[in-house]
């Protein structure tokens, strides 16, 4: 089928446009995944866990319920899902006690606590800290689990 001005599309333009739209989209998608805008401090897990029991962090796990309940909470950490729309306001409750002691967010594999603590940097919340390795590891390395670090109860 020959294309002509304001005539119909070709079967081969159209799964040429759908490719080149997929790809674009798997590439941001990708893009997204990869960035890691927090430039600021980033620690292990073993430093977050050692740092959490001597009462020098708050340790914040971002996560999902059904992702605590899968794996436990890193020992020391507060469990806080980050999707709740008051996670700003809990979050201050969580550190009302000591708001000079750094806030470390860790997720599953360091891509949400990465951006969220980008987000809440953007959002004037200082002496924040990241655990990019995550609960499950991530490039940074092997994450908590991996590390054998300790876990409380899975939460239901």
């Amino acid at each position: 089928m020959r294309l002509r001005p304001g005539g119909p599309l070709s079967r081969r333009t159209l799964l040429l446009g759908g490719l080149s739209g997929a790809a674009l989209a798997a590439g941001g998608w990708y893009a997204w995944i990869l960035r890691r805008p927090f430039d600021g401090r980033q620690i292990t897990p073993v430093e977050a866990h050692d740092l959490a029991a001597a009462g020098q962090i708050f340790l914040i796990d971002i996560r999902r319920p059904d992702e605590w309940a899968a794996t436990g909470v890193g020992a020391g950490a507060v469990p806080l899902d980050m999707r709740r729309p008051d996670f700003t306001e809990a979050l201050a409750r969580i550190t009302a006690a000591d708001p000079a002691r750094p806030i470390a967010l860790i997720c599953a594999r360091g891509v949400r606590s990465s951006q969220l603590t980008a987000r809440l940097q953007s959002a004037g919340i200082g002496n924040l800290v990241d655990v990019p390795e995550g609960m499950l590891g991530s490039r940074a390395g092997p994450g908590w689990l991996a590390r054998g670090l300790p876990v409380t109860e899975r939460l239901q």
